[in-house]
């Protein structure tokens, strides 16, 4: 690679290790700011050794050579590396005066580095360091550093947002393979690259990601690692971003994905790069790769990633070299020869190259013959294989892993008791820390003595890892002073089966318990509350692995609920949903139905279902588990949760009569059994009766108890609990519907100030208030303040549930009515219509939801002139809605409302004067004659007689309207304006929360 154009000074060839990369793209552009031509010139250890002369001819380059030194040139102390040292030392007194050289690492210099003169960059600063780059090649700089934006970054300095692994001090070679990848990876035409690196288990496919991004790290502002394998996992993983770029840490997760997706594919410079490590779920993960000019690195085993438009790259064992380098490096005493017959013997497989190699290390005084030799040993001691389907490879693994065990059990039994226990927990995040803070009473008396002292369990855990080619991970916090700890390790999955598999019974049983109580233990309860998100992230992954799921103590069971709890508030339905009907199948075999876990359980599905859409199967459940405690005779909590659950998914799915009816006698029910009105459990499902009734259209009577609610949960738990703010909410919105506009603001805004204090901006309760007071803003006429308030309440929940969770979509299709209200027709339509095609794919085409969103775009298509596709629309949308929830509700005299205007702007006077009495009429029943609904109503009528001559009632209309709308909002308010202007009246439907 050449940079930079030729000036002053002469060509410059930079002569550096793959490794270097990074350094060796900011050497080469601080020469280029000087004028200097620099080539770049790769050149490894690991090449054949050239005769004196060559290397001479090689060196003897036009210009100036500078040698960047890194660990691996200063490694000249054995085999193939010693002969390197010996032409170095006899061609560079040659060469004094052309070559220059500069170190890149921490380590010593041998005296063959010394001779060379070197400079180290490391640990002087960028100015320090490019002062004496050009010091090395001859040149004195006056002109002072200017930076700029395509400067690549300095190698010491990491990327602004980054959770990468720590780099492997042992990894060796892979330089073709890290030169292929990073082609692949940045050779496109700038709309992003996604590519996994294939390969069996234990070839290095996360070593070779990880060394990519370590080496090649200046290129990235971003580098995100992803541990996926599983999809919950992943999605935790990927989640974790939103926090470390500033898009909060609250809601569910679907909401934070969807908002780093949005962020990477806004990004317009693809500086980032996102790893996903043992990614074999294909269908579970593809939705989480992120699209734009960045990057995606995937490492798995499977090749069904190809079918999903991803690059592969295949990773291939060491070459023998590689393999030599590495075995020699890992174990010194190696010789090359006996580096060779073990990488023979182990088939060049990365893995067992490090763990054969660390146990050599480990034991300074063993036969490396015997041992080498022992590796094809069919007959070897413990090792139980069939000869007849083993293959050499097998063979050799599992007599590697053996002899490591048999090691560790004989000189370190407590580390060997830790080891064991460790594989009861998820191999891909082995949670030391989770351990280390255990209680002593959870762990064997062996464990707990290595956990009592930091440094003996770190060195334990350092054994492990050495021994059992662990990956492992420091706490990186850096306020702690102390020596480094040990936060997790990651085993590979086929050492944590052996480990497993050759485990007597009784130990399994033991060290079962054990998981057990050191998982239950850890439960920090209230899974609903963010604080304790961190930990149950933590937990989740271990009960594949441990026999949590099969413990039949309560307290363990109570923590499985507490996950399922966790999935549930965090958005991942599809999973709480799997597991707890895992938990369901094995408690009621053991339990029967009515057991009190189990029927919690069954609520939580119940739960799932409903927010997966899945409302018939959320019914029919709910059915059961009452048909259930009929039978079983059993009422109390019991049975007021299981109809509370059915009184929600009639709501869901718009049956409205039902859930009245049965939340009515719930009620009931609660006073009678529980003592008292106005407790807890009480006040809970009256307020979800109250709820019922205003979606009934009865908001008078919702008004009344949501306000007798209100009061009582002030007096029962105070002013600043959430409960109580809760029902101001719901009593400031049934204000607002009965158009007490100024009353429902003065209430909501205090009470969405109250709500931010307690709980957040971010919490759903908080968002819901500020939806409310957005709303009661546009009824009193100050659209551009409603506007900004919406706009954010969207982005936040957005953020916090994803685009497609049902209060998203209400608070969508009621800013689109409030664009449309500010003259952004364009928009307005946009978000109506995909609203509505959401609503109905999710609740059906005749919930009442996506009718009323149907309605809301007839008046898009009326703006627009469609006034025949206009009038056929509100028209259908009215005769769907009067089916499914009756005629004498609020919602269907106002389709008619809409239905009428469609009527008089297609030429239909008459109709539209004929629907307007019948909905006028209505309207006054249910609401009174002065509500804005019915005035409104009278306006849109007297603009229709006038139309067909008949002045006199028109005025008298007209007037009646204008008088009481004057009289309840004053002459000057928004409302009475429009209605005094003679424009068009209209009526837009608003979901309402469930």
């Amino acid at each position: 690679m050449v940079v930079g154009h030729p000036a002053q000074h002469l060509p410059v060839s930079v002569v550096f290790a793959g490794i270097s990369h990074g350094w060796t793209q900011w050497i080469s552009w601080a020469l280029a700011q000087e004028g200097c031509l620099v080539t770049e010139v790769r050149w490894s250890p690991l090449d054949r050794l050239p005769e004196v002369a060559a290397f001479a001819a090689f060196f003897n380059r036009p210009g100036r050579v500078l040698l960047v030194l890194d660990d691996w040139y200063l490694r000249f102390d054995t085999g193939r590396t010693a002969g390197w040292a010996r032409v170095l030392n006899q061609v560079m007194p040659q060469l004094k005066e052309t070559i220059g050289a500069v170190t890149v690492t921490t380590r010593p210099l041998p005296h063959e580095a010394v001779s060379l003169g070197a400079v180290t960059l490391r640990g002087v600063g960028p100015e320090e360091a490019r002062r004496r780059v050009l010091s090395q090649v001859g040149i004195t700089s006056g002109i002072p550093h200017a930076s700029s934006a395509l400067e690549p970054r300095f190698p010491e300095d990491p990327p602004d947002v980054t959770n990468a692994p720590r780099s492997n001090p042992r990894f060796t070679g892979r330089e073709d393979l890290l030169d292929t990848l990073h082609d692949m990876l940045t050779s496109d035409d700038g709309s992003g690259s996604r590519v996994v690196l294939q390969g069996p288990s234990g070839i290095g496919k996360s070593q070779t990601a990880g060394e990519y991004v370590r080496r090649f790290a200046g290129e990235y502002d971003l580098i995100w690692w992803v541990p996926s394998p599983t999809k919950a996992a992943a999605r935790e993983g990927f989640a974790a971003l939103a926090q470390k770029v500033g898009l909060g840490t609250e809601g569910q997760l679907t909401g934070q994905i969807e908002a780093v997706h949005r962020a990477l594919a806004r990004d317009p410079h693809g500086r980032w790069v996102i790893v996903f490590d043992g990614a074999e779920d294909v269908e579970g993960l593809a939705p989480l790769l992120p699209r734009g000019r960045g990057q995606v690195l995937i490492t798995a085993q499977s090749s069904a990633w190809i079918r999903q438009g991803v690059t592969p790259c295949e990773v291939p064992s060491f070459d023998r070299a590689e393999s030599v380098a590495f075995a020699c490096r890992r174990a010194p005493r190696l010789t090359e020869e006996q580096a060779g017959q073990l990488a023979d013997r182990l088939d060049d497989l990365p893995l067992l190259m490090d763990q054969s190699a660390a146990w050599i290390d480990a034991h300074p005084t063993a036969d490396i013959s015997e041992y080498v030799a022992a590796l094809g040993n069919e007959s070897l001691g413990p090792v139980t294989v069939d000869a007849d389907q083993a293959d050499k490879a097998k063979i050799a693994r599992e007599t590697v892993w053996e002899t490591t065990l048999g090691s560790l059990a004989t000189r370190w039994p407590k580390v060997h008791e830790l080891l064991t226990l460790l594989t009861f927990f998820s191999p891909d995040l082995l949670p030391v820390r989770l351990l280390r803070s255990a209680r002593t009473s959870d762990l064997s008396p062996g464990i707990a003595e290595l956990a009592r002292d930091p440094g003996n369990w770190n060195a334990a855990l350092r054994t492990i890892a050495e021994l059992t080619s662990l990956r492992v991970e420091y706490d990186d916090d850096p306020r702690q002073d102390a020596v480094l700890s040990i936060v997790s390790l990651r085993m590979h999955r086929s050492f944590h089966q052996f480990v497993r598999r050759g485990l007597s019974s009784a130990a399994a049983q033991g060290l079962a318990a054990a998981t057990v109580r050191v998982l239950v233990a850890a439960d920090p309860g209230e899974p609903g509350s963010p604080h304790n998100w961190a930990r149950y992230a933590v937990l989740l992954p271990h009960l594949e692995t441990s026999d949590v799921l099969v413990a039949e103590d309560d307290d363990a069971r109570q923590f499985l609920l507490n996950c399922v709890e966790y999935l549930r508030v965090r958005g991942e339905y599809q999973e709480g949903l799997a597991l707890s009907r895992r938990l369901l199948e094995r408690w009621r075999a053991v339990r029967g139905e009515t057991d009190k876990a189990v029927l919690v359980a069954v609520n939580q599905e119940i739960r799932m279902l409903r927010s997966l859409g899945r409302h018939v199967e959320a019914e029919s459940s709910c059915r059961d588990v009452l048909a259930r405690l009929a039978l079983a005779e059993i009422g109390g909590i019991e049975l007021l949760r299981a109809k509370d659950a059915l009184g929600g998914t009639l709501m869901s799915r718009g049956r409205y009569d039902e859930a009245y009816t049965l939340y009515a006698e719930a009620a009931r029910q609660a006073a009678d059994w529980l003592g008292e009105r106005y407790v807890p459990r009480t006040l809970q499902i009256r307020s979800n009766l109250a709820m019922a009734l205003g979606l009934q259209g009865h908001y008078r009577q919702s008004h009344a108890l949501h306000r007798e609610i209100y009061e009582a949960r002030v007096g029962l738990l105070g002013l600043q609990e959430r409960r109580t703010l809760q029902s101001g909410t719901h009593t400031a919105r049934m204000l607002r519907m009965l158009g007490a506009v100024q009353e429902a603001h003065s209430l909501q805004r205090h009470n969405a100030q109250q709500l931010r204090k307690a709980l957040g901006g971010d919490h759903r309760d908080t968002l819901l208030a500020e939806h409310n007071l957005a709303l009661c803003l546009r009824r009193n006429g100050e659209l551009a303040e409603a506007n900004e308030l919406m706009t954010s309440v969207r982005r936040r929940l957005t953020r916090r549930s994803g685009a497609r969770d049902p209060e998203v979509l209400m608070v969508t299709l009621d800013h689109a009515m409030l664009l449309r209200a500010l003259g952004d027709q364009g928009m307005a339509r946009r978000l109506v219509s995909r609203t509505s095609e959401l609503y109905a794919e999710q609740l059906g085409t005749l919930h009442p939801y996506a009718v009323g969103a149907r309605n809301n775009f007839a008046l898009m298509q009326l703006d627009d002139g469609q006034v025949d596709d206009a009038l056929r629309l509100a028209t259908q949308s009215m005769e769907e809605l009067e089916q499914v929830i009756g005629r004498d509700h609020v919602w269907l005299v106002g389709c008619a409302m809409n239905c009428a205007s469609a009527m008089a702007a297609a030429g239909d006077a008459e109709g539209a004067v004929e629907q307007g009495r019948r909905a006028l009429e209505r309207a006054i029943t249910l609401l009174g004659a002065g509500h804005v609904l019915a005035l409104n109503l009278r306006a849109g009528l007297a603009q229709d007689l006038y139309s067909l001559g008949q002045t006199d009632e028109a005025e008298e209309m007209e007037r009646l309207a204008l008088s009481k709308l004057s009289e309840s909002y004053g002459p000057h308010h928004h409302q009475t304006i429009y209605m005094r202007s003679r424009m068009r009246p209209y009526w837009d439907f608003e979901p309402q929360p469930i």
